[in-house]
């Protein structure tokens, strides 16, 4: 009898135990009561307090620093226009002009808006955007990403590469650092930066997709980057820069159906607009050669029937102009024109940019095909006429 006693009561202690052994492993608060419960709340507490852990730079992929040192150069533009004349007709941009130049007139009759960007380029208030963004603007208000604006004064305009030059007075101006746009590749990385739809500042990431791109249809002289990075309405006059923040391109346009961009953008190489700013800021124009041609491709079955044989290559004279430089020389309709000076030209693009590089009251000697029989040309090189845009009031 004390024997089965005794066995009870071990086998109550043990059960006891493993109870005891359970409880203190899954609910210890069962044990420790509300004490070792607010213990857990404060160290809880007290890791949610800590100051997050400092980013590893070293492990960051980006574009940070280049943003940074670009983004203060860049402008916000605000050019104001007084609203068309009843009855007028808007100018229908290139699908995708990136700007919105000169957009809804006010309702109360006030003046219409455009809205693009601008770089600086000098401390002492260069500033480059695109011709389309203040062409035939009354008012041009400037915006810096710190708040300051002024309003800025036209220093010159160049239609043909869609540039122009404003200058600001303020003092402790960012300047951008500017790039050499002939050593870019096709896949280097660039930022595309601009106020997009009047957001305001804002930076976009892609690649360089092509160079040299031509034929589109935009300016008179084309020679543009081709970006994937998103680039907007508002975007125009805008930086495109590389890696290192420095400034390769102005922003210009973009293909769209839509309005918004779908990953085709061109940039006006910082180059062409180096250039193009040197001299307005000099001579207030930018002065280029001009013959007074009009031209026409030469294609294999225009060659045939002018009997210049298989092979030749050239430009095809469509028109002379009365009393240009080429008229006064004695080329004619029909000519097919070969070479500018030592330069060989097959193309109306190659002959355009041949002519444009000459220097204005300059001689040059031009080569031409005439019934299959090679002539040449002394010709006096004219400055050519400024391009004349359609109002968008006439």
């Amino acid at each position: 009898m004390l024997k089965r006693l005794w066995l009870i009561f071990a086998q109550a202690v043990t059960v006891a135990l493993a109870a005891l052994f359970v409880v203190s492993t899954l609910k210890p608060q069962w044990l420790s009561g509300s004490q070792r419960g607010d213990a857990a709340v404060a160290t809880t507490l007290h890791e949610l307090a800590r100051p997050p852990a400092p980013a590893a730079s070293m492990l960051r992929a980006g574009f940070a620093p280049a943003a940074r040192a670009a983004s203060p150069a860049v402008v916000s533009i605000t050019a104001s226009k007084a609203p068309s004349r009843p009855g007028g007709r808007a100018r229908e941009p290139w699908l995708g002009i990136p700007g919105f130049p000169f957009g809804p007139r006010s309702p109360h009759g006030g003046p219409q808006l455009g809205l693009g960007s601008g770089v600086i380029i000098s401390a002492d208030g260069v500033l480059l955007t695109n011709n389309h963004v203040i062409e035939g603007a009354s008012d041009i208000e400037v915006r810096l990403s710190d708040g300051r604006q002024a309003r800025a004064t036209l220093v010159g305009t160049d239609p043909e590469t869609d540039l122009a030059v404003l200058k600001i007075v303020l003092t402790d101006l960012p300047a951008i650092a500017l790039g050499d746009a002939a050593s870019l590749q096709v896949g280097d990385a660039v930022l595309a930066i601009g106020n997009p739809f009047n957001v305001g500042q804002t930076v976009t990431s892609g690649i360089v997709s092509a160079l040299g791109r031509s034929q589109l249809g935009i300016n008179t002289f084309e020679n543009f980057i081709q970006t994937d990075a998103a680039i907007n309405p508002g975007n125009s006059g805008g930086a495109l820069v590389d890696a290192e923040g420095r400034l390769v391109g102005i922003n210009t346009a973009i293909f769209s159906r839509s309005g918004g961009s779908l990953g085709i953008g061109f940039a006006i190489p910082v180059d062409v607009a180096r250039q193009v700013a040197t001299a307005l800021l000099k001579d207030g124009v930018v002065a280029r050669g001009w013959i007074g041609v009009q031209t026409r491709e030469l294609t294999p079955e225009l060659a045939e029937a002018l009997q210049l044989g298989a092979g030749a290559k050239g430009v095809l004279i469509g028109g002379v102009v009365a009393e240009a430089p080429a008229a006064l020389a004695g080329i004619k309709p029909g000519d097919v024109l070969t070479r500018v000076g030592s330069r060989m030209v097959a193309t109306p693009a190659e002959l355009l940019a041949s002519v444009a590089a000459l220097r204005p009251n300059s001689q040059i000697e031009v080569a031409v095909q005439r019934g299959g029989k090679p002539m040449s040309f002394q010709l006096a090189v004219a400055q050519r006429p400024r391009l004349q845009r359609q109002a968008e009031d006439d």
